[in-house]
């Protein structure tokens, strides 16, 4: 039996305000694609399939397509909600969808009811942890004596291996979950799960099964040969510009685990991070690799140069974030109690214009600047 093991779509998320929805469908089309090519049998999708945990109707659209299209594409699904979705909404109709061949696993009271499938060897068992956190799962799984992620997710995995000690000798086992494993490395683009300064849970609490695929982090990792994030199919963050993101290909045999391969995904649109004085990033020849990629712009002007964004986007039309760290600027300065003290307020507001753009008022800002100092004294008698 052959799986593909995915994660983290977050269809519906937004990159520094740009919709993503058009690459985020393409990119999971491809996954369909793969499953055909490649004869995979069962689709894994360990948690944040959605965003939000209420989606957009674009957003559901997308996923309900690829969903669709996985199908179609000969394999069964069997999906968990991550941190960010809704388990009651994902789960919706549960019973009704597992009739077509896609597999809900949303609440606690089903985490050992694993997904049964067969092939030539026998059956594997599939079992589906939702996000659990601690504080509602801890009352669900009647611990209450259970602590953080460990506690509930030791539960979980201590039902998990019970049900599976029960079923017939042999039976091969996966589990999904939506986790911070320790050993797993962050990006800048998910959102924390820490509870009481804790969010990691160790990699021997998962211990028992032959493979787990784990959702949340957006980097593909191998913890263990049978301990594995896919990551989220599309970068979310500047700091996964040098990531290839991918899916893994999970192969069992009559024993279990048989080997593990890992896809790469194509990029529809790729990242890229310049710096540079503006001038120099409107003419420069070498930077024109970047006009077809979403673009991190950081400015070393002394002075910020005006409407930057939009000179930026007339020659890189996917500049979505703009930084400004002038060159040689002062690192030292004064607090603001001694910044203010004994000071004018035309000369308090002229040394905050002079700090937040690297020059002083000119002429013309100046008599503004007295003006509206003026008007607002007026306004105070």
């Amino acid at each position: 039996m052959r799986f593909l093991h995915t994660s983290d779509w977050h269809v519906g998320r937004s990159f520094h305000g740009t919709d993503l929805l058009a690459e985020q469908d393409a990119v999971l089309g491809h996954l369909a694609d793969l499953v055909a090519a490649e004869a995979v049998d069962v689709v894994l999708v360990a948690g944040d399939v959605y965003d939000r945990a209420v989606p957009s109707a674009e957003a559901v659209q997308v996923a309900t397509r690829a969903m669709t299209r996985l199908r179609r594409a000969g394999a069964e699904l069997v999906i968990t909600p991550g941190n960010h979705d809704s388990a009651a909404r994902l789960g919706a109709f549960a019973e009704f969808a597992a009739a077509g061949g896609l597999h809900l696993r949303t609440t606690a009271g089903r985490i050992d009811d694993p997904v049964v499938l067969e092939d030539a060897h026998g059956p594997v068992a599939i079992y589906g942890i939702p996000y659990l956190e601690p504080e509602p799962a801890r009352h669900a799984l009647a611990v209450p004596a259970a602590k953080g992620h460990t506690g509930v997710l030791t539960e979980a995995m201590r039902r998990i291996r019970a049900d599976l000690a029960s079923r017939a000798p042999g039976t091969r086992s996966i589990v999904l979950a939506h986790a911070f494993v320790t050993g797993g490395k962050a990006t800048d683009s998910e959102r924390t799960i820490a509870v009481g300064g804790v969010d990691q849970v160790a990699a021997e609490v998962f211990d028992g099964v032959d493979y787990v695929a784990l959702g949340h982090l957006h980097g593909p990792q191998t913890l263990a040969e049978g301990l594995r994030y896919s990551g989220s199919p599309l970068a979310y963050s500047f700091s996964e510009a040098a990531q290839r993101k991918s899916v893994w290909l999970v192969d069992f045999d009559e024993a279990g685990l048989a080997g593990v391969t890992r896809h790469e995904l194509p990029v529809p649109r790729k990242l890229a991070k310049v710096a540079g004085a503006i001038e120099a990033l409107l003419t420069a020849e070498e930077h024109a690799g970047l006009l077809d990629c979403y673009l991190s712009v950081t400015l070393t002007d002394p002075v910020r140069p005006i409407d930057a964004m939009r000179r930026l986007r007339e020659r890189f039309p996917f500049t979505v974030h703009l930084d400004w760290q002038p060159e040689n600027a002062s690192t030292t300065g004064l607090r603001y109690a001694e910044a203010v003290r004994g000071r004018p307020d035309q000369e308090i507001a002229e040394n905050f214009l002079s700090d937040c753009r690297g020059a002083p008022p000119n002429e013309a800002e100046t008599e503004l600047l007295r003006l509206a100092l003026e008007t607002a004294g007026k306004g105070e008698s």
